[in-house]
C-alpha cells in the first residue's frame, strides 16, 4: 500500500455546515494548527467567492508553512470561453498558492442540463483548465465531482473526464463521492479501475450522508488511492 497524504478541506467544504463561519483570522489560525499537525495539504477556500477567502490567500502567501501546501479551489473554465480569459481561473492564479484544486463535471446529466454544454466541450473545459494551470507552474489536483453517481449512469464517459484531466497534466485525480450514498464495495471497485487503467495518483473525497464516509475512504485506499480528503470533526 502506498503512503497516503492528507488533504484538509475544513476551510472550504467544512464551512458548508450549518452554523459554521470562519473569519479570515480564524482561517489562518486553523491552517497554522493543521500545519503543526503535519497535514500535507490545506485547502484555504475559493478565491474570488468572498472577501474572507481572498484575504486568507493574501495572508497565507506571506507565511512559511512547515509541512502543508496551501491549495486554492475553483472550477474549470466556463463553456465557450478561452481559459486565458476566464476570470475565475485567473483568480486561482492570483491566489498565489502552490497547489490548485480544480473541480469539473463528470456526470453527463450535469454537463448538459447545468452547464448547458456538449459532452465534448466539457472534456475540453477540463483539459484546457488543467493544462493552463500547469503551464503557470501550479501543482494541479483535479476533483471529479459526483464521480461515483456518474459512473453508475455512464462509466465510459466518466472515465473520459478523468482521462482528459490526466492527459492534460493533472498531478492527481480525486474521485468525489459527492452524494454520500455509495457503498464501500462499489467505491473500491471503481477506484481500482481508475488506478489500473490510468496509472495515475488517485485521491478520494467522500461525504458522510449515509454514514459511510470513512468506510468508503478506506475502501478507496485499499484499492490504490494515495490521498484522502476530509474535514476536521466531520464539519461540512
Amino acid at each position: 500500500m502506498a503512503a497516503v497524504t492528507i488533504y484538509d478541506t475544513t476551510l472550504r467544504d467544512g464551512t458548508q455546515g450549518t452554523g459554521i463561519s470562519f473569519s479570515t483570522l480564524d482561517k489562518i489560525r486553523v491552517a497554522e494548527r493543521l500545519d503543526r499537525f503535519g497535514v500535507h495539504y490545506i485547502e484555504g477556500g475559493w478565491p474570488g467567492s468572498n472577501p474572507k477567502d481572498a484575504a486568507f490567500f493574501e495572508e497565507a502567501a506571506k507565511r512559511e508553512w512547515s509541512h502543508a501546501r496551501i491549495a486554492a479551489f475553483g472550477m474549470t473554465r466556463r463553456g465557450k470561453v478561452r481559459v486565458q480569459e476566464d476570470a475565475q481561473v485567473q483568480m486561482l492564479l492570483d491566489a498565489k498558492s502552490p497547489t490548485v484544486t480544480v473541480v469539473g463535471k463528470t456526470w453527463a446529466l450535469h454537463v448538459t442540463e447545468v452547464f448547458n454544454v456538449s459532452l465534448e466541450e466539457n472534456l475540453a473545459m477540463i483539459s484546457d483548465t488543467v493544462a493552463y494551470l500547469k503551464e503557470q507552474g501550479r501543482e494541479v489536483l483535479y476533483d471529479a465531482e459526483h464521480f461515483f453517481d456518474s459512473y453508475q449512469d455512464d462509466p465510459e464517459y466518466s472515465m473520459k473526464t478523468v482521462e482528459a484531466a490526466w492527459k492534460a497534466g493533472a498531478d492527481m485525480i480525486v474521485l468525489c463521492e459527492t452524494n454520500g450514498g455509495a457503498l464501500p464495495d462499489f467505491v473500491g471497485e471503481v477506484t481500482g479501475r481508475v488506478v489500473s487503467e490510468l496509472g495515475c495518483p488517485v485521491g478520494i473525497h467522500t461525504h458522510n450522508d449515509g454514514g459511510l464516509g470513512v468506510a468508503n475512504a478506506l475502501a478507496a485506499v485499499r484499492a490504490g488511492a494515495s490521498q484522502v480528503q476530509g474535514t476536521m470533526n466531520g464539519y461540512g
